[in-house]
């Protein structure tokens, strides 16, 4: 287990390199942020030259992949550390400087145990794409075909894995601070960032996601995923079909080539639908980077190493919560909410449905350019708190990616009204799935079941595995050792130290900059 001092070490140096960028300034000036910590961003920023306008993209890009992968999450949330912030994280999401050649030459062949030129006829050297974990190259198979072959970064696992730990510890200590911190869950948090980013470090798992949402979305028309090249795939080595297109973020290009923007709109948000709600699997990293449009109209979606999943009983909820809000049902959405247990008990439902009135009722019947989707999510994120929800971690990625979809839609078409365009999708879903017929199969397939069960057992599952809510089970937390003073927990200086860590782990995700 990595020693405090260890974890201390790095984070004042990340702590140093987020100042010298400038990008503890929001966190000085939060009221939320506690007295300790705001003390410590001072004593960090001491005697740097501080820009007059943070660079944060700058600053995590300084610090590691595993800090890139944060910064990224982050640029899809305004609401959380506001617009400048965001936008300034966006350049996470285009090209960084990629590693020499040779080095991803060697990783090829110590991957296929050949030499590349066995593998690819051609492979140009100039990467067409890096990003914080793998770069994405252009090449020829000796078979003839043209292929794009991603290549994961030679050491990003193992200093990922040195750094996710530094985070899980400040996680874990921020938490200790209790209060909005602890509501949020910081832990969780991190457990989920760590197990989604695990995905991307093993390109077969990437490969088998691509695969399997190409299967999902064989029914979609206007949408598709590139085929995999299993004979030159492997955990480092990913080798799928090449993509003739334009960027999804090219609208000039794309009204240029004849497109239809507003189509294409549509039908990513569409897609997007499908994908949580009907398949229960979705592309969680849809941002203008990894869309492209076929001559032929169709959207590509690329770069499969983060997907999320969702439960049947979770989409159902999602489904009922996003119709109630189009349709301006804030009761049902409300008690959906108290159902699920997102919402305590002790409060009560009615005025819970009028404080989601007040942020969903300003957005209806208007396009999207008259809307602050900021000030949306930040009115629903001050519910969050004035109810006592906690953070659901399994929601998260969803969040992001509504965030991710909705920025794509409207750069293509700005008088887009997503709540127009998602009603009929969900309107159609939720009658398939809550109508006469489907309700009685589920009722004789869940009645053949319960007779199959003997009391007993059926107890001791239930027990064990609760469905009265509409979270899944949290991930198990790692083991962190935390920092004791004298007998127990208290604000020492090397707890201040972890506290503050929360900039590059999970208090950052929550604390407005």
């Amino acid at each position: 287990m990595t020693a405090h001092i260890t974890h201390i070490w790095r984070l004042l140096k990340w702590g140093r390199t987020l100042a010298r960028h400038g990008a503890l300034t929001g966190i000085e000036r939060d009221p939320l942020t506690p007295g300790p910590v705001r003390r410590l961003v001072r004593v960090a920023r001491f005697g740097a030259r501080i820009p007059k306008q943070p660079r944060y993209a700058d600053a995590f890009q300084s610090i590691g992949p595993a800090a890139i992968k944060l910064g990224q999450t982050l640029a899809t949330r305004p609401d959380l550390v506001g617009d400048h912030a965001a936008n300034d994280l966006l350049r996470l999401q285009d090209a960084l400087p990629p590693v020499p050649f040779e080095t991803i030459r060697a990783q090829i062949e110590s991957s296929f145990g050949r030499p590349l030129e066995q593998v690819y006829s051609r492979f140009d050297e100039v990467p067409v794409g890096a990003a914080s974990i793998a770069q994405v190259h252009r090449a020829v198979t000796t078979d003839g075909r043209d292929v794009a072959v991603k290549v994961i970064r030679p050491g990003v696992i193992d200093k990922f894995n040195r750094d996710i730990q530094t985070y899980e510890w400040a996680a874990a200590h921020v938490e200790m601070l209790g209060g909005e911190i602890a509501r949020l869950r910081p832990r969780l948090v991190i457990a989920n960032m760590k197990r989604w980013t695990a995905r991307e470090l093993d390109l077969r798992r990437e490969a088998a996601s691509a695969s399997e949402l190409s299967e999902a979305m064989e029914a979609m028309p206007g949408y598709r995923i590139p085929a995999i090249d299993w004979d030159r795939t492997t955990g480092k080595v990913m080798t799928m079909e090449w993509i003739d297109g334009i960027k999804i973020s090219d609208r000039d290009a794309l009204i240029a080539a004849g497109h239809d923007v507003k189509d294409i709109a549509a039908r990513l948000v569409n897609a997007f639908l499908r994908q949580a709600i009907a398949e229960g699997f979705f592309h969680a990293d849809m941002h203008q980077g990894n869309l492209f449009v076929c001559p032929n109209g169709n959207i590509v979606a690329i770069d499969f190493g983060i997907m999320g999943r969702i439960d049947r009983r979770a989409r159902m909820w999602l489904a009922e919560i996003l119709y109630g809000l189009i349709t301006g049902n804030y009761k049902r959405v409300a008690e959906i909410h108290f159902e699920a247990q997102y919402v305590p008990a002790h409060h009560n439902v009615a005025e819970f449905a009028t404080a989601l009135r007040a942020v969903g009722e300003p957005m209806r019947g208007k396009p999207v350019r008259e809307l602050s989707v900021g000030g949306m999510l930040d009115g629903l994120f001050a519910i969050t708190r004035d109810f006592d929800m906690q953070t659901q971690p399994h929601l998260l990625l969803l969040q992001k990616t509504m965030v991710m979809v909705e920025g794509v839609a409207t750069a293509l078409d700005p008088d887009i009204n997503l709540w127009e365009t998602s009603g009929p999708y969900v309107k159609n879903w939720l009658r398939d799935e809550l109508g006469p017929e489907a309700k009685a199969a589920d009722t004789l397939i869940e009645n053949w079941r319960t007779l199959q069960r003997l009391p007993g057992l059926v107890k001791r599952i239930e027990d064990a595995f609760p469905e009265k809510g509409g979270a899944p089970p949290p991930p198990p937390l790692g083991e962190v050792k935390l920092i004791r003073v004298g007998g127990g927990w208290r604000y020492g200086a090397v707890a201040v130290i972890a506290a503050a860590a929360g900039v590059l782990g999970a208090s950052l995700l929550h604390l407005h900059l």
